[in-house]
């Protein structure tokens, strides 16, 4: 069987998760007869959808994630179906994953959808991971160059036990 990129890079956030004391199964989500390359189910109520991105941006250091509308829906279909979903932010060259839930990814989207005053094709988020510090997550604002939405803080140790309801700081 060939290797993919997303073999090795999902591979890092599944076997995070699989490291966990209260991991217990997982498997490939199917929808419509086909197996998801990005949707996962964890003890079978979790559903976590990863995507990657291997390096910054030279420009602004950013690591850009973009979220096409049949995205989307495959992350409500999985929410669905588990009851709770997350979406795993893979960057790779800062060998960082950060993880926010639905309804987080769902906020920043909103955010855009308001700053925009409609409704886009595809959404860019963006994640920051300045040295040191816990990790940012957000949207640009449209028409406008250099400047964010509102910059969401993801601890660096929120993955993978947040998915699992416990983190160090209760996110």
């Amino acid at each position: 069987m060939k290797i993919n990129d997303d073999h090795f890079y999902h591979g890092a956030a599944l076997i995070q998760i699989a490291e966990h004391l209260q991991f217990t199964a997982i498997k490939a989500v199917t929808a419509d007869g086909r197996v998801s390359r990005s949707s996962f189910l964890v003890n079978n109520d979790i559903a976590v959808f990863l995507k990657y991105a291997e390096k910054p941006t030279k420009t602004f250091n950013e690591y850009v994630f973009t979220f096409y509308l049949d995205h989307l829906d495959e992350i409500e279909r999985i929410e669905q179906k588990a009851g709770k979903a997350f979406v795993a932010l893979v960057c790779i060259q800062a060998r960082q994953i950060c993880c926010i839930s639905r309804d987080e990814l769902t906020d920043i989207i909103e955010e855009r959808k308001r700053a925009k005053g409609s409704a886009e094709d595809r959404y860019t988020i963006l994640v920051t991971v300045p040295k040191g510090k816990s990790l940012r997550v957000y949207a640009n604002c449209p028409g406008k160059r250099k400047k964010s939405l509102n910059q969401r803080i993801v601890s660096r140790t929120r993955f993978p036990g947040v998915i699992f309801k416990e983190s160090k700081n209760g996110q």
